[in-house]
């Protein structure tokens, strides 16, 4: 298991790559790790934030996909008919874009700090775009 410390404004989460099923999306992310960027809050989702990320290409197609992703996990949608992003679900997801329904490769579960995910989805929604850092343990 490889451990993941996930920053995200105030907060710290331990968390882990989900390998074996999402081997090509993890190997994907682990290649421009250390990653940093912002989160700001979803526009159709529900309770998640993401990260877009345009037209970037992490060269994966759908692997160990879900349009409900549970809170504390960490999906990314490889693009198509949205933007390529990242989305960490903080409470209920139905994951979709001004397109409709998307489904997005969940490739990392938080595994300790998921009592300050509501507190950071609100502090997002309310104050406005956090930073966000994705590190090995």
């Amino acid at each position: 298991m490889c451990k993941l410390i996930v920053n995200a404004g105030p907060y710290a989460f331990e968390a882990r790559l989900e390998r074996e099923a999402a081997p090509k999306t993890c190997a994907a992310f682990e290649a421009v790790m250390p990653y940093e960027s912002q989160i700001v809050h979803v526009r159709w989702s529900g309770e998640g934030v993401w990260i877009p990320l345009g037209d970037h290409d992490f060269g994966v197609e759908y692997e160990n996909h879900t349009s409900h992703p549970a809170p504390g996990h960490i999906i990314l949608y490889p693009g198509g008919i949205s933007e390529t992003e990242i989305l960490l679900a903080y409470g209920g997801v139905d994951f979709s874009s001004k397109m409709g329904q998307l489904a997005g490769n969940h490739f990392i579960t938080l595994t300790s700090g998921q009592e300050n995910l509501m507190e950071l989805g609100n502090l997002v929604l309310w104050k406005g775009a956090q930073p966000i850092q994705f590190a090995y343990a």
